[in-house]
């Protein structure tokens, strides 16, 4: 471990005080991390959000009343996408994992996971940007399994080009250099996706792509 890395904030969103109350006591033993606060739901969070100071990442349960965790997270993307998010459930369902990735959450785990693997967890979220279990991984692998029938949503050759571009590890800027064209031209592009595809970030778009067999790797 490093000495020097810096100690991340951190909030807790679950409609049950008493397991929000267990992880904040869990996770205040693990080195490098502090609980700010929790909220409730996810319209506690947003009026938390502007008043207290803004965490590193969030543990967000999927299954609340008056704001969902799908709804939170789509908020959270617009307006904190700076804030890492870790899904927490007690349901595996594909679906479940697939709809808060694509929403922007940067992982997904189960309630009753292992206090080490929340640590990994949130380490690797911190140091990477992402966490995936192997049952997301699983989960993942199994979504990109082309379907059968024929796409509906049509692209034109730029969208398709970009789309395929996007599929790789260039940035956004480097694929406008290679489409010869503006990085605003780009951007266009990646909106446009992002409304056909009915995604909101890099990797839904790329999901969709490799399921509906717009695209190959």
């Amino acid at each position: 471990m490093n000495n020097n890395k810096k100690d991340f904030n951190l909030v807790i969103v679950d409609d049950h005080l008493l397991v929000a109350d267990s992880l904040k006591s869990l996770i205040e033993m693990f080195s490098g991390y502090h609980v700010l606060y929790h909220a409730k739901n996810g319209l506690d969070l947003q009026q938390k959000l502007k008043q207290d100071t803004l965490p590193d990442v969030i543990l967000l349960d999927v299954n609340m009343p008056v704001m969902n965790g799908y709804e939170t997270m789509e908020w959270l993307n617009k307006e904190y996408p700076e804030i890492k998010v870790l899904a927490l459930s007690m349901n595996d369902d594909e679906q479940m994992v697939l709809k808060m990735l694509s929403k922007g959450a940067n992982g997904y785990m189960l309630k009753d996971i292992h206090p080490e693997t929340l640590k990994v967890a949130l380490n690797e979220v911190m140091e990477k940007g992402y966490y995936h279990s192997d049952k997301v991984t699983t989960t993942l692998l199994n979504s990109l399994k082309p379907k059968e029938e024929k796409p509906t949503v049509r692209l034109n050759d730029k969208e398709q080009t970009f789309l395929q571009f996007a599929c790789s590890e260039l940035t956004y800027q480097e694929i406008a250099k290679k489409m010869f064209v503006s990085p605003k031209t780009v951007d266009n592009y990646r909106n446009e996706l992002f409304k056909k595809f009915d995604v909101k970030n890099r990797v839904g778009l790329v999901i969709y792509g490799l399921k509906n067999n717009l695209i190959s790797i």
